[in-house]
């Protein structure tokens, strides 16, 4: 998998610093600044400690099988350009070197709903969808609300959270402007992306 990140920090030389310090326990991958510089922290073969606790379908070792790339960018600023070129021209040749899917493109807030908001509802995911390199609902009916978290569980969403958790999560990646009640439309778009995107649908053991 492909696991996206933003660092909640403005500046790249503060987060290489932090993700370069063995007190942080964390790293990544990779690192991509305000300018669109790319910088390789580990390499592709080997696990980086981005993901942390949480699940994708029946994966819990998320570290060990996903590249994590983080952004730097504080969670309340939008994504500049330099910096979603970049990412996109990175993602294709990760995704052309491992194989990775589209639908194995997802972020740290989707494997770890409640404990972490990022990339958040200003990254622009329908965008790399438009490009191959990640999934967006099609135009879906409403569906009964009561199917909602069969479907998520169903697309990957598999972390144990309540209902309101499990339903910020989806929101922020899938439908960032909605407020209000779990309703027909989340149902919906949910019950779209498990039918086309079934995460059993992948070998979990590769």
């Amino acid at each position: 998998m492909i696991v996206l990140h933003y660092t909640a920090m403005g500046e790249t030389c503060g987060a290489r610093d932090w993700l370069c310090n063995p007190e942080a326990e964390v790293s990544a991958h990779y690192l991509i600044s305000t300018t669109g510089d790319v910088i390789q922290m580990v390499s592709e073969d080997m696990r980086a400690w981005h993901a942390g606790a949480g699940r994708w379908g029946a994966v819990e070792d998320v570290n060990s099988r996903s590249i994590g790339i983080e952004i730097t960018n504080t969670g309340a600023q939008p994504f500049s350009e330099p910096q979603m070129h970049s990412l996109e021209a990175l993602m294709r040749r990760i995704m052309a070197r491992w194989a990775i899917a589209p639908d194995r493109v997802i972020g740290h807030s989707d494997m770890a709903p409640g404990r972490k908001i990022d990339p958040g509802p200003r990254f622009d995911w329908r965008r790399l969808a438009r490009q191959g390199l990640s999934i967006w609902p099609e135009t879906a009916s409403d569906a009964p609300v009561d199917g909602f978290r069969a479907s998520a569980a169903r697309f990957g969403y598999t972390a144990e959270v309540s209902d309101e958790v499990l339903l910020d999560a989806a929101r922020a990646r899938f439908r960032p402007w909605a407020t209000g009640a779990l309703d027909g439309q989340d149902a919906g778009i949910m019950a779209d992306l498990a039918t086309r995107f079934p995460v059993d649908r992948v070998s979990l053991s590769a």
